[in-house]
Formats: structure tokens, sequence, C-alpha cells
């Protein structure tokens, strides 16, 4: 299915085939980007249901709303984190949430952001650039254990010593300012015989952006309080694009099984060759979802 945003969402056709969308309703998307997934949904719940859209990237709702304004007063979006939700809905109930963790291809893209190495940007990574410290106060202020043991616990990076002690030499010389910079230093530091296509920096990339962006903190609460706010027989969907988050989503779903809940996915749904081979986000997506108890 085309989207009617200029990117492709991930594991569409799964997604709206795991929330069972319907006509009617009210549906979620608490991370919705660019707008793919909302966009799918409310064409899905046409012609009377309703969307509420979320995003922590105040510039990528914008372009999102712009996006979505024909859709009109059938969706409402809002500046925030996902794990608001159960704030922002109040007392109304949702037939489906979805939940697209990680960051997005706009921001991924955009040199400014500072989220990639392949493109020369400020050290910046924050997904919300209204507060908040960034990946280079990181780098240039934590002190050389505490950066190792974050580039290890968040990276799974195996030489975390060695790049953190790496780093602390570099700025010893000077600060530490933009990726292309850091991802140099890691290169440098790195052991040889890295897998063939898989860059030295990207484990250290991604700890750098778990931590600015406190992707893990209350993860596991968070999804317990928004699977609350589903109605009788409503669905939760979240795709997960590294180990830790998909973990913290499994290790939370089997919980709330064993109080009541469904679970729709017993392994993670990932995307087909012809998927990954046309989107290089999705290659490392895995989707979960649940269903809430029925009516007593």
């Amino acid at each position: 299915m085309a989207s009617d945003v200029g990117h492709v969402p991930v594991l569409l056709g799964e997604v709206l085939e795991l929330l069972a969308v319907r006509p009617g309703g009210l549906w979620v998307d608490g991370t919705v980007g660019l707008g793919g997934h909302a966009a799918a949904l409310l064409r899905a719940s046409a012609p009377d249901g309703r969307l509420v859209g979320m995003d922590r990237d105040s510039e990528t709702l914008e372009r999102a709303r712009a996006e979505l304004v024909h859709f009109g007063d059938r969706v409402r979006l809002e500046t925030g984190d996902f794990r608001e939700i159960p704030e922002r809905l109040g007392s109304e109930r949702a037939d489906g949430i979805l939940l697209d963790l990680g960051i997005s291809s706009v921001q991924l893209d955009d040199p400014a952001r500072g989220f990639s190495f392949q493109a020369d940007g400020p050290l910046d990574m924050r997904m919300d650039r209204r507060e908040g410290e960034t990946a280079a106060d990181v780098v240039n202020e934590m002190p050389e254990g505490e950066l190792a043991d974050l580039i290890y616990a968040y990276g799974e990076e195996r030489a975390s010593r060695r790049i953190a002690r790496a780093i602390v030499r570099a700025r010893e010389r000077a600060e530490v300012r933009t990726t292309v910079e850091l991802a140099d230093i890691v290169r440098r530091a790195a052991p040889a015989g890295r897998r063939r296509g898989f860059h030295p920096a990207t484990r250290t990339f991604q700890a750098l952006r778990i931590h600015v962006n406190r992707e893990l903190e209350g993860l596991g609460e968070a999804l317990e309080r928004i699977v609350a706010c589903l109605g009788p027989a409503g669905r939760l969907a979240v795709i997960a694009f590294h180990s830790l988050e998909d973990r913290v989503v499994k290790t939370t779903f089997r919980e709330l099984a064993r109080r009541g809940c469904t679970l729709l996915t017993k392994k993670p749904i990932r995307p087909s060759e012809a998927e990954a081979r046309e989107n290089r986000r999705a290659r490392s997506a895995r989707l979960r979802a649940l269903a809430s108890e029925e009516a007593a």
C-alpha cells in the first residue's frame, strides 16, 4: 500500500492487520513521524474513524500536519512523548495504538540533526531539539568510565573501553563537535576485522542516541500504562529497531499476557526480503502486538 506522505512506513500491512483497523473508532499513533502509518490508519478507519497522533519532534510533526491536513477534524496531532498517551487521552479508550520506536527517516537523513555519520553535521541527536543535552555534551563532558559503560550498555559494543579512551584523548586536544569527527575517532579505535558493510561507529552512535533521548527510560512501565488506555479487546502494536528495545517490549508483553492480555505475536514479525531490499530502515524492524482483556 502506498503512503500519502513522502516516505515508506515500515511493516505497514502487518500493522494494519494486527491492529484490526476497521471503520470508526479511535486510533493512536504515538510516534507519528512523517505520518505514513497515521495516513494508513485514517484511510482504513474511514469514514468516521478518529486518530490522535503524537511525536516529540515538533519539526517533524509540522510536516506530518501538512501531509494529513486533508483528513480534516478526523485527526488530532500533538507534540509529546508517547509515554504521555494516558494523560493525553484522559478517559477516552482507544481501539488500537501504534508505537514505531526509534528515529524517523527524516531525522536520519538530515545532517543537521546529527544522527548519522553518513554526512557531516553537528553532534546533536536530540529528537526534541528544544531541550536536553546533546551528543556533543556527552562525548565532551562524560567521564571516561561512564562513557565506556554507556557505549557497552546501549550499543552492546565490546570495544567500549578502547573507544571511550580514544574519545577522551581526542577531546583533550579539541572538542569533538561533528558526526564525522566522532566516527573517525571510533573507526581508528575499533578492532580490525569488523564484518563487511558494518561501520565501526554504528554501535557507538546508537548508544549515544539512546542515552540522549532516554529511549529505554521507563519503557516497560510506559507500555503497561498505555495498554490500560485500550478499550475491550483493543490492540497495541510496537515496532522496535534494536535488540535492547525489543527485549523490553517482549518481556513486558509476556507479563501483560500473564495478567489477562492476549499475545498476538509469539515471535516478532520481521520485514519480508522484498521490503528489506526496498526500504533499508525496515531491515532491523521487529513488530510485536497484543490485545487487551475482553470486557467482563
